[in-house]
C-alpha cells in the first residue's frame, strides 16, 4: 500500500472491493441499457438555505442541547429522521425507474424506524445477497439503503456525543454552497446523516470511493439532478482504459528491470492473460476513482469541494488547502507557511481536547487519527515535511496503532535524512504494537535502506 494507506477506516465504502475492477472494466466495455423512464431524471434533492441563524449555530445548539434532550436522544431522533428520508428516496427512485419496492426493503426501513439494529442489519445483509441476482432491480435504489444502514452502524459504534462532535466539526468547517466528498465510513455516513437532519444549510454529499460504479453516478444524477455534473459512462470507461494502460506499462517495467525500484504500488495486481491486461485490487479501484475525482472537478468548475480523505490520492493535493479537520480542493496555487502551521496547531489542539475529555471510543480515536494523518499527507505532498511529520506524530498520539501514521512519519523523516529519528519512531511503534513486527520490518527496508 502507498504511504498513508490503511485498511481499517474504509470498510463498506470500498464496496467495489478487491478484484471487481476487472468485472467493472468488462461491464464498462459493453453496451449498457438506458434507465427505463419517461422523462429526464428528476432532481430529488433540493438545497435548504440557511434560516434563523447560521448552520454552525444550529448544529452547536443541537449538539449541546443536553438540558432539554440528551445526546443519545438527539442521535436517535436524527437516525429515525434520516431513515424516513431514505425510505422516501427509495420510493422516489422506484417511481422514477417504474419499478416496485420490494417488501423486504420495507421491512428493513420498518426495523430501522423501530431502532432494531440487529434486525435492520440482518435484513441489509440479506438484501445485499440479492443485489445482483437475475431480474433484481435493487441496484436502482441500493445506495439509499446502503446509506441508511451505514448511518445506523455508525450510531452503534460511536457514543452519541462523540458522534455529534465529530460530524459537526466537519460540517461546520464547510463553506456555504460547498460540496462535501466523504471518504471513510464515519466521514461519509455520519456527516450525511447529520447534514440531512439539520435545519441549517444542507450540502451536497457524495463519496469518491464509488465513482467507478455506473450505478452510483446514476444515483447521484437522479438525486441531485442538475446541481452537479457527474462523470458519464464514457468518461468512466476512459478512466478504466487510462489506468489499465498506465498500470500495464509499470508492470512491464517491473518485469523487465527487476533490479530497479518497483513502479507498481503495493496492492496493485496486474496480470497479462492471452495478451490482454487484467487489473484488480483495492489500490487499483482507488486509482481509477482518483482519475474520476479529477473528472468530477473539471465538470463542475463553479462549485467548491471539500474532501475527507479515504485513501491517499496524490492528484487531489495540488492546489488543496487545510480546512479545519479536512481540506478544500483546488483552493489555491500552494499552501502557505502560515496555513501549514495552522493545520499542525489545529490537530495538536484536537489531540489535547481528546485527551482532556477522558474516555474516548476507539471508533472516534481512529477517525480523528485518520483525518490528522490525511492532513499530514497534504502537507507532505506540498513539501512541508517538518509540519507533515508533526501531523503524523499527532495522529500517532491520538491512535498509537495507526499504521498509516507511522508509515507517513517514517517516510518524511527519512526524506529529511533523519534516519535515527525514523528508526526510533519505528522502535517506539513496535514496542506499543508488537503484532506489527512485519509492518515495521517492511518500513525499515522500504524507507530507511532506500535512502
Amino acid at each position: 500500500m502507498p504511504p498513508g494507506t490503511t485498511k481499517e477506516t474504509n470498510g463498506r465504502w470500498l464496496w467495489l472491493g478487491a478484484g471487481c475492477v476487472l468485472l467493472l472494466l468488462v461491464a464498462m466495455l459493453m453496451p449498457s441499457p438506458k434507465p427505463q423512464q419517461t422523462a429526464k431524471p428528476a432532481q430529488l434533492w433540493s438545497a435548504t438555505r440557511q434560516r434563523n441563524g447560521s448552520a454552525m449555530t444550529e448544529r452547536w445548539a443541537a449538539a449541546h442541547a443536553h438540558r432539554t434532550r440528551t445526546a443519545q436522544e438527539i442521535v436517535a431522533a436524527k437516525l429515525k429522521k434520516f431513515g424516513v428520508k431514505r425510505r422516501a428516496l427509495v420510493h422516489n427512485l422506484a417511481e422514477l425507474y417504474k419499478i416496485d419496492v420490494r417488501p423486504d426493503v420495507e421491512r428493513f426501513f420498518d426495523a430501522l424506524d423501530k431502532g432494531d439494529w440487529e434486525e435492520t442489519h440482518r435484513l441489509f445483509l440479506s438484501l445485499k445477497q440479492e443485489l445482483d441476482s437475475p431480474g433484481s432491480d435493487l441496484r436502482k435504489y441500493w445506495r439509499a439503503i446502503l446509506e441508511a444502514d451505514g448511518a445506523a452502524e455508525q450510531v452503534q459504534l460511536w457514543p452519541p456525543q462523540q458522534l455529534l462532535d465529530y460530524g459537526n466539526s466537519i460540517l461546520d468547517s464547510l463553506k456555504p454552497g460547498m460540496v462535501y466528498i466523504g471518504g471513510t465510513d464515519a466521514g461519509c455516513f455520519i456527516c450525511t446523516m447529520l447534514n440531512e437532519t439539520t435545519e441549517g444549510e444542507q450540502h451536497l454529499t457524495l463519496t469518491q470511493n464509488a465513482l467507478a460504479d455506473t450505478s452510483y453516478t446514476d444515483y447521484l444524477t437522479a438525486v441531485y439532478g442538475v446541481s452537479i455534473s457527474v462523470p458519464s459512462q464514457e468518461e468512466e470507461q476512459n478512466a478504466f482504459s487510462q489506468y489499465t494502460q498506465d498500470a500495464t506499462q509499470r508492470a512491464q517495467h517491473d518485469e523487465q528491470f527487476p533490479d530497479e525500484p518497483k513502479q507498481l504500488l503495493p496492492g496493485e495486481d496486474v496480470t497479462i492473460v492471452d495478451g490482454r491486461p487484467q487489473v484488480s485490487g483495492q489500490v487499483a479501484v482507488m486509482e481509477i476513482n482518483n482519475l474520476l475525482t479529477q473528472t468530477l472537478l473539471q465538470k463542475n468548475p463553479d462549485l467548491s469541494f471539500a474532501m475527507e480523505e479515504s485513501f491517499p490520492m496524490s492528484s487531489t493535493y495540488a492546489g488543496s488547502e487545510p480546512l479545519g479537520p479536512i481540506f478544500e480542493l483546488r483552493a489555491g496555487d500552494s499552501i502557505t507557511t502560515d496555513q501549514a502551521d495552522q493545520a499542525v496547531n489545529y490537530w495538536q489542539s484536537e489531540a489535547q481536547n481528546l485527551q482532556d475529555e477522558g474516555e474516548i471510543s476507539s471508533s472516534a480515536l481512529k477517525s480523528y487519527s485518520h483525518d490528522a494523518n490525511s492532513e499530514g499527507n497534504l502537507l507532505a505532498n506540498n513539501n512541508f515535511l517538518a509540519e507533515a511529520g508533526q501531523a503524523y506524530q499527532t495522529a500517532l498520539e491520538i491512535w498509537p496503532g495507526s499504521i498509516e501514521a507511522i508509515t507517513g512519519l517514517t517516510h518524511v523523516l527519512a526524506q529529511q535524512g533523519q534516519f535515527d529519528q525514523a528508526g526510533a519512531a519505528l522502535d517506539n511503534f513496535l514496542q506499543q504494537n508488537p503484532q506489527e513486527s512485519q509492518t515495521v520490518n517492511n518500513l525499515r527496508q522500504t524507507w530507511l535502506t532506500q535512502h
